[in-house]
């Protein structure tokens, strides 16, 4: 989440692969027989923007299908996103037993999620102890995702119910600090997987897992804080992840992942992972984390550290305030080289400042402009799509991504700095054919001044197993290659 926008860190090997001035006129060979992962998908968690446009169709088309969609005078390519984090909130405005939630000073309505246990009477769904109603706008969005082609979902927790909190207060301690009631550890499993249940019974939506916490390690979750938050330390986390599986399996949904822990930092996750117990790691089936450390943290070592395990990786929360879209593409080739995460998540797709994608007031309930790093993501979106294998683009710049049913080969190059010609090595693959020989190229100039916003060019062709294209400086571009088998 924004308030966790850099946590220091060591830098160790990836300083040298930090994206900057490219040697003019290199070469790069696609490594045709490495495998770092299965793509599962792009997504964006709902809440909180969501909660403010979820009523919104033309949101839906721009993020969750990739039609052409008019919005601000322009046609902009939709991402084609289709995971979907759905925030369970912790929030309600009724009273037990005269005792009613804490609201921080300093939180808007537009980031307080309405929850659905409204008070601690009655764990039954059907009882007068659960509104169902809840939290509509989001809920709408997740449908309208899911009806765009979203076909993967997690649900997750910022804070538990106001409720289950020493000072009922959603946004935190005083002090940042423990604030879930220790008697009700197993309540807040209780709670998502009730909410899990629901939804397989009632809406339509199974979701694939489910995260409890939310930057569960971080202290900044305190009393007068904008958001919803809790510190949950790696003691109070196992217990929770252990009741959270049980709580699943009770309610037939053994086939349901738990993850964790969301950990603010690539550094904090792998502390966090090896701090719990062997029970809880073997409840946990998969590592999220968020990607605040930016281009500092050893994302090699909690992918070894993952990969030993046997456990894939999310970036399940990344957000910037760079509209230009430079930092977003520096810190994916990052994650894509050094990471290999199977799915990555945009926190807010609309935001306020330069946070999101799109400009959004969600106070206001008005949208703006389109930010250039929209554009920049969409050159990576569109084309590395699920199922595709992961591979090794040759260097620390370039992604590349192979979609064997369709012999496709998409590869995803930034250029900083110096204007130059890419070369591009494919003899390491068995064969290259090309639609006639064209390699059709997207492109997005990384700025926020003028330059194209993916624009489309048919003016590159193979010869034979190799092809070069031209980089203007700050340029973002794509390429898809037909007729290619490993």
């Amino acid at each position: 989440m924004r308030v966790s926008a850099f946590v220091a860190g060591t830098c160790g090997v990836l300083l040298a692969v930090a994206p900057g001035v490219a040697h003019a006129d290199y070469t790069t060979t696609v490594n045709a027989q490495s495998h770092w992962g299965t793509w599962e998908g792009w997504g964006t968690s709902l809440a909180w923007w969501a909660n403010a446009f979820g009523n919104r169709d033309d949101v839906a088309d721009i993020l969750f299908t990739r039609n052409v969609v008019r919005y601000d005078n322009q046609d902009i390519p939709g991402l084609g996103l289709n995971i979907v984090r759905y925030n369970a909130g912790g929030s309600t405005w009724n009273s037990i037993n005269g005792q009613s939630m804490v609201a921080s000073p300093n939180i808007s309505k537009y980031t307080q999620i309405e929850g659905y246990w409204l008070d601690w009477f009655s764990a039954d769904p059907s009882s007068s102890s659960w509104n169902w109603y809840a939290d509509s706008p989001q809920r709408n969005m997740m449908w309208k995702a899911r009806d765009r082609g979203a076909n993967v979902f997690e649900l997750f927790s910022n804070s538990p119910m106001w409720w289950m909190l020493y000072n009922h207060n959603p946004s935190g301690a005083a002090d940042g600090g423990e604030n879930l009631q220790s008697w009700n550890y197993r309540q807040h499993a209780v709670y998502l997987a009730t909410i899990a249940r629901y939804a397989h019974d009632h809406w339509g939506i199974d979701f694939s897992s489910v995260e409890a916490f939310n930057e569960p390690s971080a202290t900044w979750w305190k009393a007068d804080g904008g958001q919803e938050g809790c510190h949950i330390g790696v003691g109070v986390q196992q217990q929770v992840i252990n009741y959270l599986r049980a709580e699943l399996d009770a309610r037939g949904l053994g086939w349901m992942a738990v993850s964790g822990s969301d950990e603010t930092a690539y550094d904090t996750a792998r502390d966090t992972w090896n701090a719990l117990s062997a029970e809880a790691r073997g409840n946990v089936w998969r590592i999220n984390v968020h990607g605040y450390q930016y281009g500092n943290g050893r994302r090699d070592l909690l992918y070894s550290t993952a990969s030993a395990a046997g456990r894939k990786i999310w970036n399940s929360e990344y957000g910037e305030n760079d509209a230009s879209g430079n930092a977003l593409a520096s810190n994916l080739n990052l994650d894509f080289r050094w990471l290999h995460p199977t799915a990555w998540v945009y926190w807010q797709a609309l935001d306020g400042l330069n946070w999101g994608l799109i400009y959004a007031n969600g106070g206001a309930g008005t949208l703006g402009q389109v930010n250039n790093k929209y554009f920049v993501l969409a050159q990576y979106a569109r084309h590395i799509r699920p199922g595709m294998r992961i591979l090794d683009g040759g260097e620390g710049n370039t992604v590349a991504a192979y979609d064997a049913a369709a012999r496709k080969l998409v590869i995803v190059t930034t250029n900083y700095g110096t204007a130059q010609w890419i070369n591009y090595d494919l003899s390491r693959f068995a064969s290259v054919a090309g639609q006639s020989g064209l390699v059709p190229r997207w492109a997005t100039t990384i700025g926020t001044g003028a330059g194209e916003h993916y624009g489309y060019h048919a003016d590159t062709n193979l010869q034979g197993k190799r092809f070069w294209s031209w980089f203007p400086a700050n340029t973002i571009q794509t390429f898809e290659i037909d007729g290619v088998t490993l």
